[in-house]
């Protein structure tokens, strides 16, 4: 009988301890880590894929700024930890490490760098309550419109980045017709052609032609075949696409004696290009994009370059490390004022103008999309190396 009585009192105990634990582990939407003693941030950002080499200068970003905030004690007493679960340049995994990673306590995730692989990633922190944030997707599908009202970007969206790029070329720099290539690999590139026609076309800009390919299909052979066959030789030539197409679309394009200006986008800013072009190609090469590597353009450059040097042996080398180390400047703040609720993060963050690394941020409400006030830093290549031109806010912006 005793010993009935023992076994129906461990099934209690068992039962208990079992209801205890999974209590303990389990967050609610927009509630507290599970560990006390530390904030966890999450990462489902892309360690590996197309997209890794926007995302992994990003998460050294991130280290820097996570070094520093717990050197200086933490927030509110409490260390932050960043903790990335590699999203394989794919949008399943995305979605999947993102939840991952709110069953683990993440009070915030911090997406990849694009709409279609950050995307799944927001969704999924908009599900748990809290707020999920990329580092420079720049697709106006990346907000709270599309995601919902905990969701943001840092990076300025395509429809300034189309702007931008428009004004320079049609009014700075009087080049009056252009030969488009459209990658039609992501929204990424496809929103980035559309915005920029669209500025370009309302300044009085004409479009002689506008070729489409897919990422790793790109005939470079037929382009310059249909460049060349252009009733008239184009101002300029807009490429929108990512690496690696995009380097040998430009190699080839000079290769082929073509050297009329290419401009583009953000995705331009990567040292793979710089590398790939070299002195003997890479010259009259215009992006927008989000910051860049000099005091003169960014004040605190050098104190950024020295913590991310301890860290890392060596000097910041592309300018999305700093967009990383933004983002987790945004997050701590909100923290620091309102603590980890995402409600009362997402709201703090709308109410607030942010003076970062890239350039002074506010974002619009949620009704409004967030949608971020940010200028563009405008950069050109000369001799293979990316030279400052200036920061721009454009004229006008055409409706997302």
């Amino acid at each position: 009988m005793r010993r009935r009585i023992f076994s129906l009192l461990m099934a209690v105990v068992m039962v208990t301890a079992i209801m205890l634990v999974a209590t303990g582990c389990r967050r609610e939407a927009g509630g507290p880590a599970a560990d006390n003693d530390k904030i966890i941030i999450g990462g489902a950002m892309c360690s590996t894929g197309i997209q890794a080499p926007l995302d992994a200068p990003a998460m050294e970003g991130i280290e820097v700024a996570i070094a520093e905030i717990n050197a200086n004690g933490g927030i509110n007493g409490k260390m932050l930890e960043f903790r990335n679960m590699d999203a394989k340049s794919d949008s399943a995994t995305a979605a999947e490490v993102a939840k991952q990673l709110i069953d683990q306590g993440a009070v915030a995730i911090i997406t990849a760098s694009d709409y279609d692989f950050g995307g799944p990633a927001a969704r999924a922190a908009q599900e748990a309550g809290i707020v999920g944030i990329s580092p420079s997707a720049s697709s106006p599908l990346f907000g709270s419109a599309m995601l919902g009202d905990k969701q943001f970007t840092l990076s300025m969206w395509n429809t300034t980045m189309g702007a931008v790029i428009a004004e320079k070329a049609y009014v700075k720099d009087g080049l009056h017709t252009a030969y488009v290539i459209t990658d039609d690999f992501i929204d990424y590139t496809k929103s980035l052609s559309r915005y920029f026609v669209e500025c370009f076309t309302r300044l009085g800009g004409v479009v002689l032609r506008e070729d489409i390919f897919s990422q790793g299909k790109v005939d470079t052979a037929a382009l310059i075949a249909h460049y060349k066959a252009l009733p008239e030789e184009p101002d300029f030539i807009y490429i929108s696409s990512y690496m690696p197409d995009l380097g040998t679309i430009i190699k080839e394009m000079r290769t082929a004696g073509i050297d009329k200006p290419i401009y583009g986008g953000d995705a331009y800013d990567d040292p793979a290009l710089f590398d790939l072009l070299g002195p003997d190609f890479g010259n009259n090469v215009i992006w927008d994009s989000h910051s860049y590597n000099s005091e003169e353009a960014v004040p605190g450059f050098t104190e950024y370059n020295a913590a991310y040097k301890k860290l890392f042996g060596r000097d910041v080398d592309a300018p999305w490390s700093m967009a990383g180390y933004d983002v987790v400047m945004v997050l701590a703040e909100a923290m620091r004022e309102v603590g980890t609720d995402g409600a009362k993060m997402a709201k703090y963050m709308e109410e607030h103008t942010f003076d970062l690394l890239t350039g002074t941020l506010d974002w619009s409400d949620a009704a409004s999309g967030h949608e971020p006030n940010k200028a563009a830093a405008v950069i050109e290549l000369v001799n293979g190396k990316p030279v400052f031109i200036e920061w721009v806010v454009p004229d006008y912006l055409p409706e997302p």
